[in-house]
């Protein structure tokens, strides 16, 4: 394998579910380059691929299905402070989430909805029949956590967001 494969290998599995755009501005290496030996490292069974949410991310083979997913929805800011509450106060309300984490109900229920989908999080009817929220696998979840950081893009992406949220939350109370 030639040095410059090694170093894209090695940096996926450093980064697992890093997404293209994000390999290619942390190597030294022009997307071209990367493209090839991606393409060779896929054909060698070395890197997985998988398509989340209009991204291509990378892994190592070892990850399934449930890691990998998981791993994409935590390279979002939103997504991973979505979790990071529910590890330190599930079973939580999702009103109590979005006020806590200072974000409208619909962003939260945006990513709420890709957390459940992926059995990350559970939505969950409580004694008084209100919906609840709690980790599916607080063990794996919490694992796999400690090995993401969300890129500079996405934080930038859900800070965008979470300012449009306040701008609309700021006209609702005007009107």
């Amino acid at each position: 394998m030639t040095d410059t494969r090694q170093r894209i290998h090695a940096h996926v599995r450093a980064n697992a579910g890093v997404h293209f755009n994000e390999l290619v501005r942390e190597s030294a290496f022009a997307p071209g380059q990367v493209q090839y030996h991606i393409r060779r490292l896929l054909e060698d069974d070395r890197l997985v691929r998988e398509e989340w949410y209009g991204r291509t991310h990378y892994y190592p083979p070892a990850y399934d299905a449930w890691e990998r997913a998981a791993l994409a929805l935590f390279r979002r800011e939103t997504a991973r402070e979505i979790v990071i509450h529910l590890i330190e106060h599930e079973p939580a309300a999702p009103g109590d989430v979005a006020e806590t984490l200072g974000i409208a109900r619909s962003t939260l229920e945006y990513h709420l909805d890709r957390l459940v989908e992926h059995e990350i999080v559970d939505k969950r009817y409580d004694e008084r029949n209100r919906v609840v929220l709690a980790l599916a696998n607080p063990d794996a979840t919490g694992r796999l956590l400690t090995t993401v950081t969300p890129t500079v893009p996405d934080r930038l992406v859900d800070r965008f967001t979470r300012l449009v949220d306040e701008l609309l939350a700021g006209t609702r109370e005007t009107q």
